[in-house]
């Protein structure tokens, strides 16, 4: 028998042993067996050696379709195979559609995020715009443009990351507040802005104090702005937020972007003002920083500061959220506890 009657003996015995395997191992089994390196077709290419010169071509190219034509049965009788599994298992994983599902617990936002979102709310209903800024910021918007020139020690207040002199993670949410002045064209109406965002400082984690958190800083600029506007707006804030059970105060503070500045405190919420670790045993907890827009601010932005004034305030969410919800340490809101975070409804 020669050597090409041999392999055609080989494809026609071998395909019907193709098509009666059942088990994919098997047949895995089988492809090494025919077509491996010590299989019948590839002992049969090596035997072309000893075949005439003129009978080789015909022969490799018949050995080659025999190798082909069991790769291809191969092939065929693999997805066969896996079909019949995959019918199998679902004939045995049927669905009862009568059986009541499994609850998915549902998400909601952050509690940060929803004093955010309620404050925006807010002050878009009063007619301000809701602006984001970069948190990797230039010291020219988070401190110069701010009345806070390089030696001025105010500074110090603010123990700062710096990434290099003048690039640096934003202390505050007022450098949207620069970029913006510079920007707007009053003769198109007033500035009313607000910038939430999270700004970063050197800060020691306290009960009442991280080194990351946020902030939401607003600014209004236009004619005859009075400080008489603040304080509405302030308190409009305060009890929108918190409703009157909480006392609002206002008292002369300093901050080198305004001038005069006030700061805002409400009753403490752990003590009810009658003093405790929390509030410093004060009665009152900061919320807010305010004031009116100091000249310089206005000047190095390109506006007359003779024409236009204004006001500004920078308030903390998350000691807003510490206040509402009866938080007593704000390190809670960022340690991701499940159980903490779904104390607090969306609609709050």
């Amino acid at each position: 028998m020669t050597l090409k009657d041999q392999l055609d003996k080989i494809r026609q015995e071998r395909k019907e042993d193709i098509k009666d395997v059942v088990d994919l191992k098997k047949l895995d089994s089988l492809r090494v067996e025919l077509l491996g390196k010590k299989g019948p077709i590839t002992q049969a290419l090596r035997g072309m050696r000893d075949l005439p010169a003129d009978e080789r071509p015909s022969f490799g190219q018949f050995a080659n379709s025999v190798r082909d034509e069991l790769q291809s049965a191969i092939e065929t009788r693999r997805d066969e195979l896996k079909k019949d599994m995959l019918n199998k298992q679902l004939e045995h994983e049927k669905i009862d559609v009568t059986l009541p599902g499994k609850p998915v617990a549902q998400g909601q936002p952050h509690v940060i995020q929803q004093i955010i979102d309620q404050i925006e709310d807010l002050f878009i209903g009063m007619g301000y715009q809701v602006l984001s800024g970069p948190e990797v910021e230039e010291d020219k918007y988070n401190f110069e443009m701010m009345n806070l020139p390089k030696d001025h020690p105010a500074r110090d207040m603010q123990d700062t990351f710096y990434i290099t002199k003048e690039i640096l993670m934003r202390t505050q949410t007022s450098p949207m507040q620069a970029r913006t002045l510079e920007k707007h064209d009053f003769s198109q109406g007033p500035l009313k802005m607000i910038s939430p965002g999270v700004v970063y400082r050197r800060d020691t984690d306290d009960p009442t104090h991280s080194h990351q958190f946020h902030q939401v800083e607003g600014i209004v600029i236009d004619k005859h702005i009075t400080m008489a506007d603040l304080k509405g707006t302030l308190e409009l804030v305060a009890h929108e937020l918190f409703g009157d059970r909480f006392d609002i105060r206002l008292r002369p503070s300093y901050f080198p972007f305004t001038e005069p500045s006030v700061e805002a405190d409400i009753t403490c919420f752990n003590c009810g003002g009658k003093g405790c670790a929390v509030c410093k045993y004060t009665g009152w907890i900061e919320v807010l920083g305010a004031g009116m827009v100091h000249p310089n601010v206005l000047e190095m932005a390109g506006v007359d500061a003779e024409v236009y004034g204004g006001f500004a305030f920078g308030l903390g969410p998350d000691r807003f959220a510490m206040l509402k919800y009866g938080v007593d340490d704000i390190r809670n809101f960022y340690l991701n506890d499940i159980r903490f975070l779904t104390q607090f409804s969306k609609k709050g």
